[in-house]
């Protein structure tokens, strides 16, 4: 096994949770705009992404502040587009996932073969993310 790159990691968690925070406001923000007849399954789904952001940017914390890193109180920078069709949305959500997916690569290519533990949770949270990826394709798929 290699040595963690203890500065590294923590410097990819203090992005990863300012992110995962970015995401709730972004899918609360977006269950609010959602307009038509289809509004509640997709506010349930954006409420459910919001709740599921919120648990990862815990996750991510603890971790985080368990190898001696400190949070800061900043969220990613989130663009806002004011296009708000169900199809703009999706598609901003898309991007979204494909940059946590991105930022969660990142950390499994860090910690790989330095720790079980973050290896695993690395890898756990690359498959959520590829699967929020799937879902909002094949959501996107009725817009095509």
């Amino acid at each position: 096994m290699k040595e963690l790159d203890q500065t590294k990691t923590i410097e990819i968690l203090k992005t990863l949770m300012e992110f995962e925070l970015a995401g709730v406001v972004r899918y609360t923000h977006y269950a609010l705009m959602v307009t038509g007849p289809n509004r509640i399954p997709i506010v349930d789904f954006f409420k459910a992404q919001a709740n599921e952001s919120l648990v990862h940017a815990q996750q991510v914390g603890e971790i985080l502040t368990g190898l001696e890193g400190h949070p800061s109180l900043k969220i990613a920078a989130i663009k806002e587009t004011h296009k708000h069709s169900v199809r703009d949305i999706l598609e901003e959500s898309l991007s979204h996932e494909k940059r946590a997916l991105e930022l969660y690569k990142d950390l499994l290519t860090t910690v790989e073969n330095a720790s079980v533990y973050l290896e695993e949770f690395a890898r756990t949270m690359i498959g959520t993310e590829e699967l929020h990826n799937i879902e909002i394709k094949k959501m996107l798929r009725d817009f095509s």
